[in-house]
């Protein structure tokens, strides 16, 4: 237990918190619950244009989701102007920062703004994951830290926070190593004690360029919103970048606290790959409760559907088999995938032809033999597998396309659709022979 150990994610209420930054907060997260250490939260919105409370109020339902507990009370940058001000005035005082005149370069700039007084000097610091990383400081120049006594910028209201938040660690993506040397330059200007930076590697999409929408870095509200679990972002995230120098792949988030080591994060870039998220949101819903998979797709069937619960549970098996996400049920309703399982199928009558077969009477006559066969099973009995007993043999002896097509289209009216057999076992006795018939009348 590492009691002394702070760290904190600080999302910007400028957009939605997507995959990156997401994976940024479980970082964090799994850091400190591994150490038995503080989580802290904190909004940086010295930004006032871009930040709006629309923004930060989706993070913070993310974050929730996501399940990510934070310790204290959530921090805002926009209500810490005043302890900002005395940071800014101690540095002008002290020599460390100066009220620069500029000349303004386009309309809607500043004609003045505060600088600091940059040392020019080498700064090293060791990278938890990177190892030691040197910076010539004299590139920078005196660069800006606030455009008033009251309006920071993100560098020095960044060191003021983690410094009052006793911040120890700060974890965060690479592309904010740039960053560090100017803020290392103001935790010492401050006499702040530095504290240490590990820089995760960026998500790359599968040619190794930098991820975009289009390779899936959509908001995480996205991915909750098209039916996938938080468990399971939460599993495939801690596998971008993380190794557990094992062969699992499945892990819940108290497995990820368990196993979770900051010296397994590797330095190369990790690939975003949207089907392996699949795989693992499907490893994750199998095994969740069965009450609650029944729950889940009972939900959205009846907005369409008023059927039974006996009857969702005998498709429940059927949709499990073919989904990874539960917004794959919703994509298989409005395509009219389960409409078969719940209404009597519409088609015309040569779609019950098998390949080849032009002859009318001769697939009556079949299913005619079928539908005796099938009628002579009990009602006990009735399903997957003695539907399958009952007609193999003439199945075998008619040609199997020539007898099962215009059985399996007799119950389903599609030309995609599971087996025969499997229908007649989830439709029941009852339906399986009405619909038969009708497809025989249809024949007729």
């Amino acid at each position: 237990m590492s009691q002394n150990i702070v760290v904190r994610f600080a999302p910007s209420p400028t957009g939605f918190l997507h995959i990156g930054g997401a994976r940024t907060a479980l970082f964090n997260y799994l850091f400190a619950r591994s150490q038995g250490s503080k989580f802290i939260l904190r909004i940086e919105d010295t930004d006032r244009e871009r930040s709006t409370s629309e923004f930060e109020k989706s993070i913070l339902e993310t974050i929730e989701w996501l399940g990510f507990e934070y310790d204290g009370e959530l921090l805002r940058q926009s209500e810490r102007t005043s302890v900002y001000k005395v940071a800014i005035e101690k540095l002008i005082k002290e020599g460390k920062a100066f009220v620069s005149k500029e000349t303004p370069k386009e309309e809607g700039d500043r004609s003045e703004v505060i600088r600091f007084k940059n040392p020019n000097k080498k700064i090293v610091f060791n990278d938890l994951i990177r190892g030691e990383i040197s910076f010539d400081t004299t590139e920078l120049g005196d660069f800006v830290i606030a455009k008033s006594l009251e309006e920071p910028v993100f560098h020095l209201a960044n060191v003021v926070d983690d410094a009052d938040s006793g911040v120890t660690h700060v974890i965060r993506g690479e592309d904010h190593i740039s960053n560090t040397p100017r803020q290392i330059l103001i935790f010492e200007a401050l006499g702040f004690p530095r504290p240490i930076y590990g820089h995760i590697p960026l998500i790359l999409a599968k040619d190794r360029s930098k991820l975009s929408k289009r390779h899936g870095a959509v908001s995480v509200t996205e991915y909750r919103d098209n039916g996938y679990l938080s468990e399971a972002l939460i599993n495939y995230l801690a596998l971008l970048g993380w190794n557990p120098g094992t062969d699992q792949e499945i892990f819940s988030k108290e497995d990820l606290i368990k196993t979770f080591s900051i010296d397994k994060v590797q330095k190369g870039g990790a690939v975003f790959d949207p089907e392996k998220l699949r795989w693992i949101n499907r490893e994750h819903l199998l095994r969740l409760p069965e009450e609650t998979k029944f729950a889940s797709v009972k939900a959205k069937i009846i907005k369409k559907w008023k059927v039974s619960d006996e009857k969702i549970m005998t498709v429940l098996p059927l949709i499990l088999e073919r989904i990874h996400t539960w917004g794959d049920v919703r994509s298989m309703i409005a395509l009219g995938e389960l409409d078969f399982f719940f209404e009597e199928p519409k088609y015309e009558k040569n779609s019950l032809l098998w390949k080849g077969d032009t002859d009318t009477n001769k697939t009556k006559a079949r299913l005619e033999k079928v539908l005796d066969l099938v009628g002579n099973i009990p009602e006990e009995k009735f399903n997957k597998d003695e539907v399958k007993n009952s007609v193999w043999d003439f199945a075998e002896k008619e040609g199997r396309g020539s007898v099962l097509w215009p059985l399996r289209f007799s119950l389903s009216g599609k030309e995609k659709s599971p087996d025969p057999f499997t229908l007649a076992g989830v439709l029941g006795k009852k339906e399986t022979l009405s619909r038969v018939k009708n497809a025989i009348a249809k024949l007729s």
